[in-house]
């Protein structure tokens, strides 16, 4: 998840509403709190769909990002294998052909190895997307074949060295790889693996004749997953995009918010003046409650920083979302100190771990009901922590 151009980037139906609700009603020992939260057991046990997740719950971003190349099926299998409630898998963008496939960004020269092939040398172009004008290599212009031949890199190397190492181990996913996987790894292990896909850019790509919902429920349909309890929630920064999902689904849904300062790209090409500030109110969070079932906030929007990037009180997000039937899976806690709060840092390295664990409680002392985590050993533990504590 990207917020849109930083790091994670009306309507609706009564049927979204009334489960919206039940979601809460379920769980509302949990839910409802808007000062802690209260146990990892499922909320609303027995009951399949969102009530069957833990709470906190722990979201495997980008799978297990925080140790492997991002979007790849060696990133998502280790968020399994060290206990992630559900994957992020994938941020789905489509290729010239109009296959999906999992990329953090349709640009992928900082994420592949395209760069070291000269057979694509001529594919390198400066495109504006969303407003922000971006160089280099872009899925769209790329059959699937083609994308095939380039192995997937570490996105950020200062923070993750370690990463590294890994470089040019695996291939880009497609989305139907993921959904098959997803089948497999449920078989092998025993218990229902979630995913999280998110659509990319979907106006965007809507403009270029490619797209996205219809690709995705035309998948989802394929596979038996657009049910309202399939273990498949997906997610946009673009409400609109949502909606549009909203009507070819039943998945669970969820809204993605960005700084309160924003605007999704969808109300800029509409001329909607409203800012993600607009949305965050109760009378926007209404709204959403009307065809989502959750909100995907970044983390500064629960509690925000001060000029220092110091905490300071948390908001009445949390519980004005709740209020409405919304449950909150905020972004994204990573265990550098780059992306720590100021006071959770431990020394200036890059990639030098800080008191993640400290960040950790604070924000699940809101109430938040998951988070989204490069890191999920690191947030299991942590949630351990806190229902323990």
């Amino acid at each position: 998840m990207t917020t849109q151009g930083s790091d994670k980037q009306t309507g609706g139906t009564g049927r979204r509403a009334l489960l919206g609700a039940a979601v809460l009603g379920a769980g509302g020992a949990v839910l409802s709190l808007s000062g802690t939260a209260r146990a990892a057991e499922p909320a609303g046990r027995g009951t399949g769909g969102l009530r069957s997740l833990p709470v906190p719950t722990i979201i495997g971003h980008r799978g297990a990002s925080g140790y492997r190349p991002e979007h790849t099926f060696g990133s998502y299998q280790l968020a399994l294998d060290l206990g992630a409630d559900i994957v992020e898998a994938g941020d789905l963008v489509p290729t010239k052909d109009g296959h999906l496939v999992c990329r953090h960004e349709p640009e992928i020269g900082g994420t592949t190895d395209v760069a070291d092939h000269p057979e694509f040398a001529g594919r390198r172009t400066t495109k504006v997307i969303d407003g922000v004008s971006t160089t280099g290599w872009f899925t769209e212009d790329f059959t699937l074949a083609e994308l095939k031949t380039l192995r997937a890199v570490e996105r950020i190397p200062a923070n993750r060295p370690h990463n590294t190492l890994y470089n040019g181990r695996w291939e880009i996913p497609t989305f139907e790889e993921v959904l098959k996987w997803q089948d497999e790894q449920t078989r092998k292990r025993g218990k229902q693996v979630w995913i999280y896909p998110e659509t990319k850019h979907p106006t965007y790509f809507r403009k270029l004749g490619l797209g996205l919902e219809e690709r995705v429920a035309k998948l989802l349909h394929k596979y038996g997953k657009d049910k309202r309890n399939s273990p498949v929630i997906l997610q946009s920064f673009e409400p609109t995009s949502i909606q549009r999902l909203n009507t070819l689904v039943d998945n669970p849904l969820v809204v993605l918010l960005s700084s309160a300062g924003s605007r999704p790209w969808d109300f800029v090409e509409a001329g909607d003046p409203r800012t993600v500030a607009d949305l965050i109110t109760p009378k926007g969070l209404r709204e959403i409650a009307g065809y989502a079932q959750g909100i995907g906030p970044t983390l500064d929007l629960v509690i925000p920083k001060d000029a220092s990037g110091n905490l300071t009180t948390p908001t009445t997000l949390v519980k004005d979302a709740h209020a409405v039937g919304l449950i909150l899976h905020p972004y994204t806690m990573r265990n550098e100190n780059p992306f720590l709060p100021a006071g959770f840092r431990k020394g200036t390295d890059p990639d030098g771990y800080g008191d993640v664990f400290g960040a950790f409680r604070t924000y699940f002392a809101t109430g938040i009901d998951g988070v989204f985590t490069d890191n999920a050993d690191t947030g299991l533990l942590a949630r351990q922590d806190f229902v323990n504590g």
